[in-house]
């Protein structure tokens, strides 16, 4: 079993700050068709960031294309997002996930194994 655990959230950024996300895979590993960031803020419905896979491609969601970048670092199995830029709409939970097999990189249910999540906070 895979687990995932994401760190760099916890404290208050302000708006127009940055925050690197990582998001570390540790136990038996196997080979994944894409990772990904997702949030979810209260009330609303958990949604895709940022996801890559296996072959280099990676994708965005709309309103973080240009302030955020999703890059991996295979050799200490480490999944980063850095998010620049930041708006009080990003304030929500971050959760990493890896996908064992194909599937839509925004759709949750794409994804085997998530982490614990981590807390991101904008302030204005």
């Amino acid at each position: 079993q895979v687990q995932l655990v994401e760190s760099g959230g916890g404290s208050s950024v302000q708006a127009g700050g940055s925050l690197r996300l990582a998001c570390a895979a540790f136990g038996a590993t196997y080979s994944t068709n894409c990772m990904g960031w997702f949030r979810q803020a209260p009330g609303k419905e958990r949604e895709a960031v940022a996801a890559i896979d296996s072959d280099g491609s990676i994708r965005y969601k709309d309103s973080v294309k240009g302030r955020f970048t999703i890059s991996q670092d295979n050799a200490k199995n480490t999944l980063y997002l850095q998010m620049n830029t930041l708006k009080p709409d990003d304030t929500a939970m971050y959760y990493c996930a890896i996908a064992k097999y194909g599937g839509l990189w925004n759709d949750y249910r794409t994804y085997n194994n998530w982490g614990q999540g981590t807390q991101v906070t904008v302030s204005s």
